[in-house]
């Protein structure tokens, strides 16, 4: 056996980390030799941003750097985005775990969505580490999300490297972003030691690096030594009971549930028998076991069979895991405080089709198939309510924006799931007083100077309130807007028509608030099919007169589907499959020389945008139908909907 010194065990603790379980150490002997100790080869550290800041880009550089591909080995941009939509959009939805090798030292790093509506998966993520880098562009400067990121970090005491990126950009300024990241780290209440935080300037494109801005660019080193210097080593007892705060889920049809977290306190081996338990549920209390462990090592996760203090690992075989979940040792079982995830604040409904052009598309078409996916989506997100309604075939989803259901959405439309949706509502609450609350908005938003005046009359239309107003760079201006959340429901599109393209709207979200009134979403009337076929050259031609058309010849309607939009305020009924009447002077064949105007094609989110609350839309694999609920006209008329 080997005995160790009490006052070795500063130099010797990763030794005897190490040697973990063959070593044999008496209790008593044990107790007295460990205490909290630094796991000085590993470093954990998450990169939070605003939206389109280069997160995953950075990530990228790093992994090359670092060797995990080989020199030869081709590699598709932002590699982290595994996701088909997250490639797409050029968005990062779930946060991704990896690992790299620097000297002697493994950095565990996190990869984080930047947008709002995932603002939960970052919330989580950041137990994990003892660390952030906060990436800024050079251009763009603190954003609202970059505002929201790191008050998250402060809050939890992370410590705080800065790093300045796309500083290649022609229109850059970066010391004057720094002033702005200095200011905002005062606003958001920083210690001394984090406003004391290290300054990088980086391009993550062309991957490098520097400490000063008169420094020769060469690699990414510089960010690997302010990672090894500034973020500290995991801290824990290695001889303490086990304590893993699960922070995310993953999710894999032939293992089922992985819960991903850091080991705080003890080692977990495989086969280890433990308990979960839950800090926000004190009697939560169920015996697992461990079946297999795995660590994070570039792109791969490896298998190993046990891991000590400070290790972020993945670990399966435990069907009931779930995010803010602790696994303890059966001896000692004392959950990890973890902080509530924010709570959903929009809803739609999920419907199954019953169209009359439903089933012909979708492989999953029920009740049941639509009830199962949406209950699986709940393992992997956190921020996701799903809830059964008065009816089986209907179910209320609640998520944290518009683009976060949307997500959802067109996943499942991949998946050759079938189904209805309807208009998103907001969530209200009710106060003390039993007074109406609803979830606010901030909106920031940057704008040429000749488009302000149509933004602000749109928002206050709106209900929203502009609490402030200055010059922004490049002859922008800066909008500041407090605005209900359901004012900004089907704006984007809206926005982005009047601003020509050139507005950034940013949103944030900010508690609840008094209710203010009822506003009217769109001004526009809808196109309604008149009877069920076929649609047809003359008569879109005819019908094209009264609106924007969004099918068509040759696509398949029914009565009581949308098939265009009115500038009227209004709905107009039109009979779009009505054909030329032959005659004995003409002939059907000149309908050739009708020419249409090209339909305007409705991607998901305009078309989710469009839609009035009497109104779903119909989402299959292959088509977007947009259609009234009640599709009989005389149905639809006695019911009476009225515009809210």
């Amino acid at each position: 056996m080997v005995n160790w010194e009490f006052g070795q065990y500063k130099e010797e603790t990763t030794l005897i980390w190490k040697e973990r379980g063959r070593i044999p150490l008496p209790d008593k002997e044990r107790i007295s030799i460990f205490m909290k100790t630094k796991r000085e080869d590993v470093r954990n550290v998450a990169i939070i941003a605003h939206v389109d800041h280069g997160k995953t880009t950075l990530v990228d550089q790093l992994l090359k750097q670092s060797g995990v591909f080989r020199a030869n080995q081709e590699v598709q941009e932002r590699v982290m985005d595994s996701n088909d939509i997250e490639r797409e959009r050029g968005i990062t939805i779930l946060s991704k775990n990896t690992a790299v090798h620097y000297k002697d030292t493994k950095i565990n790093i996190i990869d984080t969505p930047g947008h709002a509506d995932f603002g939960g998966e970052v919330e989580r993520v950041l137990k994990m580490v003892d660390g952030v880098i906060l990436l800024v562009d050079a251009f763009e400067g603190a954003m609202p999300q970059t505002k929201f990121v790191l008050k998250k970090a402060l809050e939890l005491n992370l410590h705080v490297i800065v790093c300045i990126n796309k500083i290649d950009r022609p229109e850059a300024r970066p010391d004057e972003v720094v002033d702005e990241v200095l200011e905002l780290l005062m606003d958001l209440g920083a210690s001394d030691e984090q406003l004391d935080c290290p300054f990088l300037y980086a391009s993550a494109k062309t991957g490098h690096a520097v400490l000063d801005l008169k420094d020769t660019p060469e690699n990414m080193e510089p960010l690997f030594e302010a990672i090894l210097k500034y973020i500290p080593a995991p801290e824990g007892d290695p001889d303490a009971d086990t304590q893993v705060l699960i922070s995310t889920i993953d999710y894999n049809e032939y293992v089922g549930r992985i819960g991903v977290g850091k080991i705080d306190n003890g080692y977990l081996k495989v086969n280890q028998d433990c308990v979960i338990v839950n800090h926000h549920e004190p009697d939560k209390l169920k015996k697992v076991k461990v079946s297999k462990l795995y660590e994070f090592d570039g792109l791969n996760k490896v298998e190993i069979k046990e891991a000590g203090i400070g290790s972020i690992v993945a670990i399966s075989g435990i069907a009931d895991i779930h995010i803010g979940d602790t696994l303890c040792s059966p001896e000692n079982p004392v959950p990890i405080p973890f902080q509530k995830i924010s709570e959903p604040t929009i809803a739609m409904h999920f419907i199954v089709n019953d169209s009359p052009l439903a089933g012909q598309e979708g492989k999953y078409v029920t009740s049941r198939h639509l009830r199962d996916r949406l209950f699986r989506e709940l393992n992997t997100d956190v921020s996701l309510r799903v809830e059964e309604t008065e009816t089986t075939e209907s179910f209320k989803v609640s998520g944290r924006g518009e683009l976060h259901l949307s997500v959802l959405i067109e996943n499942m439309r991949r998946e050759g799931y079938e189904f209805a949706v309807s208009k998103a509502e907001v969530l209200y609450k009710t106060d003390e007083n039993g007074k109406k609350l609803e979830p606010m908005e901030l909106a920031y938003i940057d704008v040429p100077d000749e488009f302000s005046g149509s933004v602000i009359q749109k928002l206050s239309a709106r209900k929203g309130e502009l609490i402030s107003m200055g010059a922004a760079n490049g002859g922008y201006v800066r909008l500041e807007f407090s605005i209900p959340a359901r004012g900004l429901i089907g704006y984007r599109g809206e926005f982005m028509t009047d601003t020509k393209g050139n507005g950034i709207i940013n949103t944030t979200y900010d508690g609840y608030g008094p209710y203010k009134g009822d506003m009217m979403y769109r001004a526009q009337g809808s196109l309604i099919a008149f009877e069920s076929g076929e649609a047809i050259t003359y008569g879109l031609y005819n019908a094209q007169e009264r609106g924007t058309l969004f099918i068509g010849p040759g696509e398949k309607v029914y009565a009581g589907m949308v098939v265009g939009e009115t500038g009227k305020a209004e709905d107009i009924e039109i009979n779009v499959c009505k054909k030329k009447q032959m005659t004995n002077t003409r002939s059907s064949g000149s309908d050739e020389a009708l020419r249409l105007s090209p339909p305007k094609i409705l991607s998901l989110e305009q078309a989710l945008e469009f839609i009035d609350t009497d109104e779903l839309l119909e989402v299959t694999p292959k088509s977007l139908r947009i259609r009234k609920k009640i599709l009989d006209p005389t149905m639809r008329k006695r019911a009476g909907f009225r515009k809210s």
